[in-house]
């Protein structure tokens, strides 16, 4: 039986491995999103999201600005990313530096974003009318229901 050569295998195991670059976290939207289209006429939705790291007086917000393309950019999200909104976001992260007008060098940070899912409550100003689904009649005319987990169970259990 002849030797085989494992170099050649371990070599493309190397190559096929991709680096990563997903970054996500949790923040409050710091103003309602906005979506525009670009001359091409693909729609980008833009949303800035604050994410506060650090603790007591070494405590920071980085704000983060984050971008979705396409046909996800068009649908009903930017209804519901307002101001105060809290999101989980995914994607890529990217830094860019620029030169503020008082002539500081300045880093913005940029994530293309895979994921947004809103977590915690709805902004009141997003919330659809509540409705009351309250019967008319009084509950004491009502049949009874053996959905009814509030009242006393009443069984023959020997435990």
């Amino acid at each position: 039986m002849e030797p085989v050569d494992n170099s050649r295998i371990i070599n493309l195991t190397i190559n096929e491995k991709k680096m990563s670059n997903v970054f996500s976290f949790t923040g409050t939207v710091g103003r309602d999103a906005e979506v525009r289209y670009l001359p091409s006429g693909q729609a980008v939705l833009n949303v800035t999201v604050a994410n506060n790291i650090g603790f007591g007086d070494k405590q920071q917000t980085l704000w983060i600005r984050c971008a979705i393309w396409g046909k996800r950019a068009e649908g009903q999200l930017q209804n519901y990313l307002k101001k105060g909104q809290q999101v989980f976001v995914s994607g890529e992260l990217s830094q860019s530096e620029y030169r503020a007008q008082d002539g500081s060098t300045k880093t913005s940070l940029e994530l293309n974003a895979n994921i947004i899912d809103l977590v915690g409550k709805r902004n009141e100003s997003s919330q659809p009318p509540q409705q009351n689904y309250q019967s008319s009649q009084p509950s004491a005319q009502q049949a009874p229901s053996h959905d009814n987990f509030d009242a006393p169970y009443d069984d023959d259990i020997p435990f």
